[in-house]
């Protein structure tokens, strides 16, 4: 090959390299020093984002007199259990029976709003039907609606069917999620239609294409938008005040809140008291992360 062909030769992008220059590429060092600086930057953001976190874990293991102390203190001190011990053994703050509540409350609205969102969200993506277009914008519209709206429509409709002071209040308002339908009709879009022809070919109706064909594919979305209404459920505080009354019924937001008020100037146990209502969720953030970014980064990519 001659000196000419080698420098008219096409860089990786197809555009003709100028004869007598190579390809420009950065040295090793600075490539190195760009990495070091991106690390750095990172590892500053997490400190950032971490350390109300951590603080917050320490300040449950401190004693009374240290947590109030206006000397910031990062390493407890003598360490102690007794926030917890506390907060554990209170006869008034029943914490493991608001935890108990808010777990079963989360999981079983989490299930609601994926069997009425599935199915609502394959519809509108795979099926042709006459408004189907009005259907979808009239779900999304409703996205638009401040929950504060919904307060006393809500609470009129549950106070009907004799549902106050008790976990279905908490579960079922708010199970059809339009949000939901939104995110799982982006996910079913992006699923090939050529396996639901092979599937149809093969003699499976609409209802055994969704089932055998269309879920197994959909683990990250569902597992996505499960925790994502898990935590809503979880995180709700002004509802659960309106329909929630006896401190047996209390879900963990609404009772660490009426426990704060009695508890307003004893830090170590507000901290522990959050600490307990943190750890589920980061733990379940652990389990399904990875279905998590897929599922979200698979939701975005067709409109």
């Amino acid at each position: 090959m001659t000196r000419t062909e080698i420098t008219k030769r096409p860089t990786a992008d197809g555009t003709p390299l100028k004869e007598g220059r190579p390809p420009r590429t950065a040295p090793p060092a600075a490539r190195r020093l760009r990495r070091s600086l991106l690390h750095l930057i990172l590892a500053v953001l997490a400190a950032l984002y971490l350390s109300p976190l951590l603080y917050m874990v320490a300040t449950s293991f401190k004693t009374r007199e240290a947590a109030g102390s206006t000397d910031p203190q990062w390493i407890p001190s003598p360490a102690t259990l007794q926030a917890y011990e506390h907060i554990l053994g209170a006869t008034d703050s029943p914490v493991m029976r608001w935890l108990l509540n808010s777990v079963l409350a989360a999981a079983a609205h989490a299930a609601l709003v994926l069997a009425t969102a599935t199915p609502a969200a394959y519809a509108l993506a795979r099926m042709r039907f006459k408004g189907r277009g009005f259907f979808f914008a009239s779900i999304v519209v409703t996205l638009f609606v401040p929950p504060m709206v919904l307060l006393i429509p809500n609470f009129l409709i549950v106070n009907e069917l004799a549902w106050v002071d008790s976990l279905p209040a908490v579960i079922v308002p708010g199970a059809a999620s339009a949000f939901g339908v939104f995110f799982l009709r982006q996910f079913f879009l992006t699923v090939p239609p050529e396996l639901e022809e092979a599937a149809e070919l093969d003699g499976c109706n609409r209802w055994e294409i969704f089932i055998k064909v269309v879920l197994p594919l959909s683990k990250p979305a569902l597992t996505t938008l499960g925790m994502l209404a898990f935590l809503a459920n979880w995180n709700d505080f002004l509802w659960p005040l309106y329909v929630l009354l006896s401190p047996e019924s209390l879900t963990l937001p609404a009772g660490l809140a009426n426990f704060q008020n009695a508890n307003s100037i004893h830090y170590d146990l507000l901290m522990a008291g959050a600490v307990i209502a943190s750890v589920p969720v980061l733990l379940l953030y652990v389990v399904a992360q990875r279905w998590v970014i897929e599922g979200v980064a698979r939701s975005g990519i067709k409109g």
